[in-house]
């Protein structure tokens, strides 16, 4: 049994980590402050005695007893992070301080959930660990994206001065159920449109690319990440390298949920990235040849049934 900090942890991908955790033995604490992860998440979870559920902001130090942190504290959605970018510098940056510092303080091995959003709108496809971005630092995405660049140095920095055990994982998009009805990700977006009968909004041609895997994937990878020896720090890829377009997407999600939905196009977000694919080949060589096993259709029929049960539940 090991003791495992979870920040974010009543997020969509914190909520299943902890969960994950939980079934294989070990005691767990989730920390969020619940800006955009919800106590319903993790419901189910409070009558484990294995498990303690805590209200905090990482931007104000914790202390715990613990052998591993994984630090996911951070809204991850552009309508989230944007409605205060302060704010999200400021989770990422002080977060990050505070959770390295907690690491050194007890000998924990820390990790940390950056993002592919590190490497901008990419002008090298796919992306590899070893291309350092082409990110507009003026931007409105740059609060996410800068913050997540700068919480990676922070983790190099405290691993070669102080000797923290440190692993840095790149998460593609990801998704999969306890994803929120409103949370602007592209998947959720088009499920609800579809099921609720409204237009699906495409921004742009719909031409662009995403790399999208299911939650339980990601889960393993992170999972197998935390167990590579110390001298392994990543950053490592963890995606789908199987890129679709967006209107692919809008239109396998409306066939899938049957719904009868108008494709509309909408002008494109500033700064949003053209294309986006993961290299995995690192992950494959490093964490036992880990790959996605969910194909992508397969998780958005799990997706779409959660929804289909919120959106029942919601009226």
């Amino acid at each position: 049994m090991k003791r495992i900090l979870v920040t974010g942890g009543a997020g969509f991908i914190g909520s299943h980590l902890c969960e994950r955790l939980l079934n294989e033995g070990n005691e767990v604490i989730c920390l969020d402050n619940f800006f955009s992860g919800s106590k319903r998440k993790v419901n189910h979870l409070l009558d484990n005695h294995l498990f303690e559920l805590v209200r905090h902001d990482v931007t104000v130090p914790y202390y715990a007893e613990v052998d591993q942190i994984y630090n996911l504290a951070c809204p991850a959605s552009p309508i989230h992070y944007q409605y205060n970018p302060i704010k999200t510098i400021k989770t990422s940056v002080m977060g990050a301080i505070n959770m390295l510092g907690l690491a050194k303080r007890v000998r924990a091995t820390i990790l940390q959930a950056s993002t592919s959003e590190v490497y901008g709108d990419p002008a090298i496809h796919p992306q590899t660990e070893d291309y350092w971005g082409n990110v507009n630092p003026l931007g409105v995405r740059s609060c996410y994206d800068e913050g997540k660049r700068c919480a990676e140095s922070l983790f190099m920095n405290y691993y070669h001065q102080n000797g923290v055990k440190i692993k840095i994982v790149r998460i593609f998009n990801t998704y999969g159920p306890r994803m929120e009805l409103n949370d602007g990700r592209v998947v959720s977006n088009f499920i609800v449109q579809a099921l609720r009968g409204e237009k699906i909004t495409v921004y742009g041609d719909g031409l662009q690319t995403r790399s999208f895997q299911y939650v339980d994937d990601l889960l393993e990878g992170m999972e197998r990440m935390m167990q590579t020896p110390n001298d392994f720090t990543g950053p490592v890829n963890l995606g789908n390298p199987t890129e679709i377009t967006m209107l692919e997407l809008a239109q396998t999600i409306r066939d899938l949920t049957g719904s009868a939905s108008e494709i509309v196009h909408l002008p494109i977000p500033k700064d949003d990235p053209v294309r986006r694919r993961p290299d995995i080949s690192l992950a494959r060589e490093k964490l036992g040849n880990w790959e996605p096993q969910v194909h992508w259709k397969e998780g958005l029929i799990k997706t779409i049934c959660y929804f289909e049960d919120l959106l029942k539940n919601s009226r």
